[in-house]
C-alpha cells in the first residue's frame, strides 16, 4: 500500500503515544476508494490517559502555568499555531482534500480560516484580562463586587468530518484561549489534520497536556470521553442522535455541554430577485464542500412566478458544475467523504422518487468517473412536506425544491422543520427580508446569500439544531465560569445580634433574602 498521509500516533501529554489496544484504523480516499495509510484507534484506555495529561496541564504550579497565566500568554501560542498553519498550507490542504474528499481550493480556504480563527481567539485571550475584575453595582455601599472568568477546566471537544481541521479549530482556539485543557476526538472518518495540529503543537511548544488528541470509532474513544467524570464540559458537532446521546451521558454528572447537531435550512426565493445571481448562491449554498455543510440551504421555497425558468437555469448552472478528482485543477464538486455516505445519500434520492418526486438532474454516479464516491448534483421536484426529503437532513449534494404563492406560504414552510441552524432570503425588497429574518426560526439567516461565516460573528442554531453559540466575543464564553467575588468593605462591625429587626428590615428592603 502507497501511504499518502503522515503515520502518526495519538496525542497525550505532548508526545505521541501509541494505542493503548496497538489497534489503527484505514484511511480511505474517497476519490479513488483505495486506502492511503492509517490512524490509531484509541479506546478508554487512552482517553484516561489523555484527560489525565489535561488535568495535571490545568492545575500544573497551581494554574498558574496555564488556566491562570495571563490571556496574553495563552494568545502568544494561538499566535505561533496560526503562523505554523499558514506555513503549512498547502501541505494541510493537500491532507485535507485526501481524507475527505473537499475540492483542493476549498481546502486551501479552510485552512486560511484556521488561521484566522486561532488569530481571533488571541486576541480575545488578551482581552480576556481586560474584561476580568468586572465591577457589580450593589444597593448596600458597605459592600463591594466584582467577577471573575475563570476555564471551566478539562473540556472534551468531539468534531465532524466535513470540515475536519477548521471545525476542531472552532473548539480548540476558544477552549485554549480561556484557558481551558483539552481533549481532542475528530471524527474517525476524517482525522489526519487534526493529527497534524499535534504535531504543530509539538512544534510551538504549547505546554505538554494542554491540548490532547485521541482518534477513533466514536464508541469506543467518543463515547468514553463525553461521560468520562474528569471532563468538566462537552462540546460536540455532529448528528441530532449522536447529540442526544452525548447529552444523556453528561446528565448524570450536571455537566455542561454545548451542541451544534445540523439542520434542514431553507432557501426563500421570490420572484423579484436576478435570477442568475440567485441561482448561483441557490446552488452554492447546497452544492458547496460536496453538500456536506451542517448549514445547508438544502430546502428551496421558491415562488411560482419564477418557478419554470428559475429551475431551468439551475439544471443548466448544475450539469456545468465539475465534478472531479478535488485535486484537480477546477474541481468543484469532490467525493462524498465514505462509501456509507455515498449510499446513504443514493437511498435518500431513491426513497424521494418513489414517494412520487421527480429527479429534475443529477442523482445518479458521473458517467466519466468509474471510481470513487461520487454523486451528480441532484435537483429534486414535486417535493411534498411530509416526504423523507423535505424532513431529514442529506449531507450531500442534494437540493429539493417547493414552490410557494404568498409571503405567508414561505414563512410556514420555511418553518416546517424539526431543525433551526440557518435559513436564507433572496428578495431585492429589504423590508420583506428584515420581515423574514424576524419571522424563520434559526440562530443564522444570510439576506441575498447564503454560507458565509466568519469567526468574529456567532455561530449556532435552535430546536434540533442544538444550543450555545460557538465563535464571535461570545465564543470564548462557552469555556468560562463566572465567579462572584463579594467583599464587606466597610471598617465597621456587621452588627448583626445588636442591629437584629432593622437590619433584617434592611436587608430585605434592598432585595435580599434573610
Amino acid at each position: 500500500m502507497a501511504t499518502a498521509i503522515p503515520q502518526r500516533q495519538l496525542f497525550v501529554a505532548g508526545e505521541w503515544r501509541a494505542p493503548a489496544l496497538g489497534r489503527r484504523l484505514p484511511v480511505v480516499n474517497p476519490a479513488t476508494e483505495s486506502p492511503i495509510g492509517e490512524i490509531p484507534a484509541g479506546t478508554a484506555e487512552d482517553v484516561d490517559a489523555a484527560v489525565a495529561a489535561a488535568r495535571e496541564a490545568l492545575k500544573r504550579n497551581r494554574g498558574r502555568d496555564w488556566a491562570r497565566a495571563p490571556g496574553a500568554v495563552r494568545a502568544k501560542y494561538l499566535r505561533a499555531i496560526a503562523a505554523k498553519i499558514i506555513e503549512r498550507k498547502s501541505e494541510l490542504a493537500r491532507l485535507e482534500t485526501l481524507d475527505c474528499g473537499k475540492p483542493l481550493d476549498e481546502a486551501a480556504w479552510d485552512m486560511d480560516d484556521v488561521a484566522g480563527c486561532f488569530e481571533y481567539f488571541a486576541d480575545l485571550a488578551e482581552s480576556l484580562d481586560k474584561r476580568q475584575n468586572a465591577p457589580v453595582s450593589l444597593p448596600m455601599e458597605n459592600f463591594k463586587c466584582y467577577l471573575r472568568k475563570e476555564p471551566i477546566g478539562v473540556v472534551g471537544l468531539i468534531t465532524p468530518w466535513n470540515y475536519p481541521l477548521l471545525m476542531a479549530t472552532w473548539k480548540v482556539a476558544p477552549a485554549l484561549a480561556a484557558g481551558c485543557t483539552a481533549v481532542l476526538k475528530p471524527s474517525e472518518l476524517a482525522s489526519v489534520t487534526c493529527l497534524e495540529l499535534a504535531d504543530v503543537c509539538k512544534e510551538v511548544g504549547l505546554p505538554s497536556g494542554v491540548l490532547n488528541i485521541v482518534t477513533g470509532l466514536g464508541s469506543e474513544a467518543g463515547a468514553p470521553l463525553s461521560s468520562h467524570p474528569g471532563v468538566d464540559k462537552v462540546a460536540f458537532t455532529g448528528s441530532y442522535e449522536t447529540g442526544k446521546k452525548i447529552m444523556a451521558s453528561a446528565a448524570p454528572m450536571v455537566k455542561p455541554v454545548s451542541l451544534e447537531l445540523g439542520g434542514k435550512s431553507p432557501i426563500v426565493v421570490f420572484d423579484d430577485v436576478d435570477v442568475e445571481k440567485a441561482v448561483e448562491w441557490t446552488l452554492f449554498g447546497c452544492f458547496w464542500t460536496n453538500g456536506q455543510i451542517c448549514s445547508a440551504t438544502s430546502r428551496l421555497i421558491l415562488h411560482k412566478k419564477i418557478a419554470k425558468e428559475f429551475q431551468e437555469r439551475m439544471v443548466a448552472w448544475a450539469k456545468n458544475i465539475k465534478v472531479s478528482d478535488p485535486l484537480e485543477e477546477g474541481c468543484r464538486l469532490g467525493p462524498v467523504v465514505s462509501e456509507g455516505q455515498y449510499e446513504k445519500i443514493k437511498q435518500f434520492v431513491s426513497t424521494a422518487k418513489s414517494q412520487g418526486a421527480t429527479i429534475l438532474t443529477g442523482g445518479v454516479r458521473p458517467k466519466h468517473l468509474e471510481k470513487g464516491f461520487y454523486i451528480e448534483p441532484t435537483i429534486i421536484t414535486d417535493v411534498d412536506t411530509s416526504m423523507q426529503i423535505w424532513r431529514e437532513e442529506v449531507f450531500g449534494p442534494v437540493l429539493c425544491v417547493k414552490e410557494f404563492s404568498t409571503e405567508e406560504e414561505a414563512i410556514e414552510l420555511a418553518n416546517d422543520t424539526h431543525y433551526g441552524l440557518a435559513g436564507a432570503v433572496l428578495s431585492g425588497d429589504r423590508e420583506r427580508c428584515q420581515r423574514l429574518t424576524e419571522e424563520i426560526d434559526a440562530g443564522i439567516i444570510w439576506v441575498n446569500c447564503s454560507q458565509p461565516c466568519f469567526c468574529q460573528a456567532p455561530w449556532g442554531g435552535n430546536k434540533r439544531s442544538g444550543f450555545g453559540r460557538e465563535l464571535g466575543e461570545g465564543g470564548i464564553d462557552n469555556y468560562l465560569s463566572v465567579k462572584q467575588v463579594t467583599e464587606y468593605a466597610s471598617d465597621e462591625p456587621w452588627g448583626w445580634l445588636d442591629l437584629g429587626t432593622q437590619l433584617s428590615a434592611d436587608w430585605v428592603s434592598n432585595g435580599r433574602s434573610k
